[in-house]
């Protein structure tokens, strides 16, 4: 049974009966810092007993469903969530990735992976079954080689029962769009955030195709990696390590948080000035498009999942909507 309480709404993933809390988490952070074909794509400052007290808190509040993916610190992520959820990993959704770790494979979508990728993570969250298991990224090698053999390897997965529900992921709407009609599946994931929902706006080729095909969207960095909560000034940009995904990002950069200030200061004058108030605007703006199933913030300790849950039940009228989309035009 999986957990539910009254604090927290939960919705629908396309067309399945399973059903995921609105504010979901996002367990990228707690693979800690990490490097990929020589790219930092981590995070720092993960300590594994705040994550733990964490989870624990989120369970509390209702939150039924973590997002991980094999390539979070490449496996650590997956074993410190078991570790975590302990007993309860039984009640809980659980999502993660195949697509950017290759292993000793020249593809990350060769079948054969694809077949020990997901053992792998069964045996590092403890678990028989897959809730969602994403296609991480729409890379299905030169003229989509590797692409009828993925899908079919995926298709053996579910028909054993090792995966319910398969999903495709992309940094790309055109990507995505490409290798829906031949995946078929149940739920989108990608960004969107108030700084940028381009893809979920209706409309776009990406909304339409999954509102035909009764898809639905799951939202990672919602708060644009902590920018939308107020946390960074331009006067003291912050210094990331190697290993941290945020190093080689410009929006971290003094130009792009000068430009970025204003716009949340008129963000605090009207839902307020702490980073739950910044936090509930955020995520709940995204909320209110139907299309979207979940939003996935990510965490480090209690106190930010606390602020991620602040608003779980304070949904935005229509006239907070069109302010924000105003602001940040």
């Amino acid at each position: 049974m999986y957990v539910r309480k009254d604090n927290m709404k939960y919705r629908r993933i396309g067309t399945t009966d399973v059903e995921v809390s609105e504010i979901s988490l996002g367990c990228w952070t707690l693979g800690g810092l990490n490097w990929n074909q020589g790219v930092s794509c981590g995070w720092a400052n993960v300590d594994e007993a705040q994550a733990i007290q964490a989870v624990y808190y989120a369970l509390d509040q209702g939150v039924n469903h973590f997002d991980n993916a094999d390539i979070y610190g490449n496996g650590r992520a997956e074993r410190l969530l078991a570790k975590a959820l302990g007993d309860k990993s039984k009640d809980v959704i659980i999502a993660t990735k195949i697509g950017y770790f290759l292993g000793t494979a020249e593809h990350a979508y060769e079948p054969a992976h694809i077949r020990h990728q997901c053992e792998q993570s069964l045996k590092n969250l403890k678990r028989d079954h897959i809730d969602i298991y994403y296609f991480h990224n729409a890379n299905f090698g030169p003229k989509d080689c590797y692409l009828d053999e993925a899908i079919e390897m995926m298709g053996r997965l579910k028909e054993e029962g090792k995966v319910r529900v398969i999903g495709q992921s992309d940094y790309s709407a055109d990507a995505i769009c490409r290798v829906i009609p031949k995946v078929k599946p149940q739920v989108i994931q990608s960004w969107a955030s108030i700084l940028d929902d381009h893809y979920i706006r209706e409309g776009t080729r990406l909304h339409k195709m999954m509102t035909d095909g009764k898809m639905t969207y799951v939202v990672f960095s919602p708060l644009a990696q902590g920018l939308l909560l107020g946390k960074y000034k331009a006067e003291s940009p912050p210094q990331f390590q190697s290993g941290d995904i945020r190093l080689s990002q410009s929006r971290f950069k003094k130009e792009a948080l000068k430009e970025l200030e204003p716009k949340i200061q008129k963000l605090k004058s009207r839902f307020g000035e702490t980073i739950p108030d910044l936090s509930r605007a955020a995520l709940q703006y995204l909320l209110h498009n139907e299309v979207v199933s979940c939003v996935i913030p990510g965490f480090r300790n209690q106190r930010q999942v606390e602020a991620n849950l602040a608003g779980a039940n304070c949904p935005l009228s229509n006239e907070d909507v069109e302010f924000i989309r105003d602001v940040f035009k």
